[in-house]
């Protein structure tokens, strides 16, 4: 017997392959058996699902309001005094670090007997801060730049004062009960 190879088998059979029809309906009946194994939708049995393109435009419309959020974001007050006056960095960083020594120590040297004192210090220490982020307000609206930055740097100088004050009144005081407590005899 002579062996054919593939491609001569296919052209000497060819046309004789597809005779007959499928019967009515075939097709509908495949894909329904194919749907019960699988769990397969068939083109009639799927539905447009509204929520999947909603779902999608929500995610957008989210990104985009995200976006503008962050796109349209307003320098803080900090930023638009430095671009009003640059050096004004320099001098709050110089005197907000001195400040935050003194604010230190005081709070170091409070006792029984300064409670008060450092207390209230500490209240007029934020109301002088509140000043200050007043006059930066200030500036920001457009005030007149020389006298505000005189008086912010006042502002300054008014705390570094207050501090050097008080710090000196507590040790006046841890003084004066040192001595008062060398004079005491059993």
């Amino acid at each position: 017997m002579k062996k054919d190879n593939l491609e001569e088998l296919f052209e000497r059979l060819q046309g004789t392959f597809d005779l007959e029809e499928p019967t009515l309906g075939h097709q509908e009946r495949f894909l329904e058996k194919l749907n019960q194994t699988k769990g397969v939708k068939t083109l009639k049995q799927q539905k447009t699902n509204w929520w999947k393109t909603l779902s999608i435009a929500a995610s957008i419309a989210l990104l985009c309001v995200l976006g503008l959020q962050v796109f349209n974001t307003r320098p803080s007050i900090k930023q638009q005094v430095v671009e009003i006056a640059p050096e004004v960095s320099e001098t709050e960083f110089y005197f907000a670090n001195l400040i935050e020594q003194q604010v230190q120590q005081l709070r170091d040297a409070k006792s029984p007997e300064t409670a008060k004192l450092v207390d209230d210090t500490l209240a007029q220490l934020n109301k002088l801060e509140s000043d200050y982020s007043t006059l930066e307000q200030e500036l920001i609206n457009g005030g007149d730049s020389k006298i505000i930055l005189n008086a912010m740097i006042i502002n300054f100088q008014t705390r570094i004062d207050l501090l050097k004050e008080v710090l000196d009144n507590i040790e006046n005081i841890k003084n004066l009960k040192a001595f008062n407590d060398e004079n005491i005899t059993i």
